[in-house]
């Protein structure tokens, strides 16, 4: 074989070297990047059940009017910790804000974990609830321990419109008052569910307004 082509083989030979190498090299960076992006998959379930944990104690404290501003501050801390994967600071953070809580009912008289002796009349509330993934006004209604009745569910919507900008949509974490049924009320609540028309998600219905207004 002339010098020449000699030549000619090892630089092929060269080159495609170094084109294996380049693609060795990619693979491995893509393969990396693809590792370091499955480690962060947002809060362990250790983690959520100590935000939740967090605000369920949270979520009484307001009920019981001693609910303490920071608390609530560092529960959102905790949650935008767990979605960064900062696991053990999320913990903390959650552990704290349920701690101050506790702290927050005991200065009342109440652990927090039975319902305070209050005079039946004295509230126009049954209680509250925590709203979790899945819920809906409709099936929070139908639940046995509040009115077994799921047509009664814009009694939950106006006493919270506050926080509710269209019925058809609510959110994990947010905490509704549930208020007692009275006759004429319920009857309204009732007609309105059934009567209410169309509906669309994100949407503050017309019908809504008008119930609200009543």
């Amino acid at each position: 074989m002339k010098p020449t082509e000699l030549l000619k083989v090892a630089a092929i030979a060269l080159l495609t070297s170094g084109l294996i190498v380049g693609c060795q090299q990619t693979s491995t960076t893509d393969d990396m990047d693809t590792a370091m992006e499955d480690e962060c998959e947002g809060a362990t379930p250790e983690v959520r059940n100590a935000i939740y944990a967090a605000k369920l104690k949270n979520a009484r404290a307001r009920n019981l009017g001693a609910e303490w501003e920071e608390a609530a501050k560092i529960i959102e801390e905790a949650e935008a910790a767990a979605e960064n994967c900062e696991h053990v600071r999320a913990k903390i953070l959650a552990n704290k804000a349920e701690d101050m809580a506790a702290d927050a009912i005991a200065a009342l008289g109440d652990t927090g974990d039975e319902p305070m002796t209050v005079a039946e009349d004295d509230s126009p509330y049954l209680g509250g609830y925590l709203v979790v993934a899945g819920d809906n006004l409709w099936n929070i209604s139908g639940q046995q321990t509040i009115y077994g009745d799921p047509f009664m569910w814009p009694l939950i919507y106006k006493a919270n419109s506050g926080q509710i900008k269209d019925a058809d949509l609510i959110f994990p974490g947010q905490y509704f008052y549930i208020p007692k049924a009275q006759g004429a009320e319920r009857a309204a609540a009732i007609n309105h569910a059934k009567t209410r028309g169309a509906w669309s998600i994100g949407v503050t219905e017309a019908s809504d307004l008008e119930y609200l207004a009543q």
